[in-house]
């Protein structure tokens, strides 16, 4: 999970968005390969290439409800001159013991039945009286109600080419054809298709277990009513989310008020079933900066090569990060701001790509775009930071949503994109062409 050990760096030393997610991303390794039922590796990443062993279709069968025939014996039909054959039986889906079909005869067939020997085509019901001497039908009687519909003779009022409604053996994927490969995301369709050629079980990297906490005595879960200088915990909730829309499998602990013992108990009681933990809040300059004060620099961690180093980064929101690992088994733990913005864009940029490299996908990051910037009046950003500004994306151009303040939550939930101002810029002007970061 993770074999190196984060870099360390002076306290003065102000690193770059680049420099800290180089160092998460050295420190994290992929997780190591199970062997896991269909359903359970559901968004796991393979870690072999699939072949198939068995032909899909594994035989010849019809596409359509209808009537098995001879080419010859239905050329020239019409309604007014139709082929009358004899009806031998029924071949229905699933049913072993196939019928023999001769010269002027027909079995009454099924959507995904095999073809029969002797037939060369299928004759939808529809283009027959259904075995009732009328005119064409728009539909088969059920078998238990009418079962001498498979007997008798039926009428087929056109003619049919060799192989028409034949879905052919092998038309959708061939023996020993690759059909997956590693480094694949199992969705739902790749999960049918492993299910169709007959895996029960598939090798995968498991989806990571990411543990989320909030900090801060201030704190009061959803639900519950606000005493004086109190607010909901929100990053909690969002950081989880974000976490299973990357593809973890996410544990939400909720908030833990500003004290370092109970801050380090939880974290030790929660390391059973973290592959990554994440915290927000406490990691900056305050007083009551709890993170910082239970983790920073613990001897015991330190003495085999774990420890939590807080840094300053070149970045706004987001300038003070950590990163370090925890517990026996080196934990890597990510500690962001507190501030929702800050801590989301955290997320975004940092711990996003961690929960990717965990699961051991090759596109850790966003996508990114080119924008026009379509905006009232020049945007400001500080000299020697990379700015990331909420923005809202359509059609080739980003609009501005909300200030550059770090806590306006109800901008960040209108945006679907971060504008980058890169650390040189200062201002940009209306029309300005600007990178983004969509997201999703």
């Amino acid at each position: 999970m993770s074999s190196a050990a984060p870099r360390s760096a002076g306290r003065d030393h102000l690193w770059s968005v680049e420099e800290h997610l180089e160092d998460i991303l050295t420190t994290v390794r992929p997780l190591d390969p199970i062997e896991l039922q269909l359903l359970d590796a559901q968004g796991c990443v393979l870690v072999e290439d699939v072949t198939v062993p068995v032909s899909l279709p594994p035989f010849d069968n019809s596409s359509m409800d209808g009537y098995a025939v001879r080419v010859a014996d239905v050329a020239g039909a019409s309604e007014e001159f139709p082929a009358v054959l004899t009806v031998v039986g029924d071949v229905a889906a699933g049913r072993a013991g196939l019928l023999q079909v001769g010269p002027g005869q027909a079995a009454r067939i099924m959507t995904g039945a095999p073809l029969p020997p002797g037939a060369e085509a299928v004759v939808p019901v529809e283009w027959t009286d259904g075995g009732l001497g009328g005119g064409p039908v728009s539909g088969m009687r059920a078998r238990s109600a009418s079962p001498e519909g498979a007997t008798g003779e039926v009428r087929v009022h056109r003619p049919a080419p060799s192989r028409a409604h034949v879905r052919a053996k092998g038309s959708d994927v061939r023996a020993g054809d690759r059909v997956l490969e590693a480094g694949t995301v199992l969705g739902p369709p790749q999960i049918g298709l492993l299910a169709a050629i007959g895996r029960g079980t598939v090798r995968v990297r498991p989806r990571p277990r990411v543990v989320v906490l909030s900090t801060g005595s201030e704190l009061v879960p959803p639900g519950e009513p606000l005493a004086e200088g109190q607010i909901h915990d929100s990053n909690s909730f969002a950081l989880t989310a974000a976490a299973r829309d990357a593809g973890a499998i996410a544990y939400r602990v909720g908030a833990v008020a500003d004290d370092a013992e109970t801050l380090r108990a939880t974290i030790e009681d929660q390391l059973v079933r973290a592959d990554l933990m994440v915290t927000s809040g406490g990691v900056s300059v305050g007083a009551y900066d709890v993170v910082k004060e239970a983790l920073s620099h613990a001897a015991d961690a330190e003495e085999d090569g774990g420890g939590v180093e807080f840094r300053k980064l070149a970045m706004q929101p987001g300038k003070p990060q950590g990163f370090g690992t925890v517990g026996p088994d080196h934990t890597p733990l990510l500690a962001l701001p507190g501030n929702p913005v800050s801590s989301y864009v955290s997320f975004e940029l940092f711990v996003r790509p961690a929960i990717r490299a965990l699961m051991g996908l090759q596109d850790l990051h966003r996508p990114t775009a080119r924008a026009v910037l379509r905006c009232d009046k020049a945007l400001t950003s500080p000299a020697g930071r990379r700015q990331f500004l909420r923005g809202r994306y359509a059609d080739g151009a980003v609009t501005p949503v909300g200030g550059a303040s770090s806590h306006l939550v109800a901008a960040l939930a209108h945006a679907n994109a971060l504008i980058v101002v890169g650390e040189d810029t200062e201002s940009l002007e209306p029309d300005a062409d600007v990178e983004v970061v969509l997201l999703g």
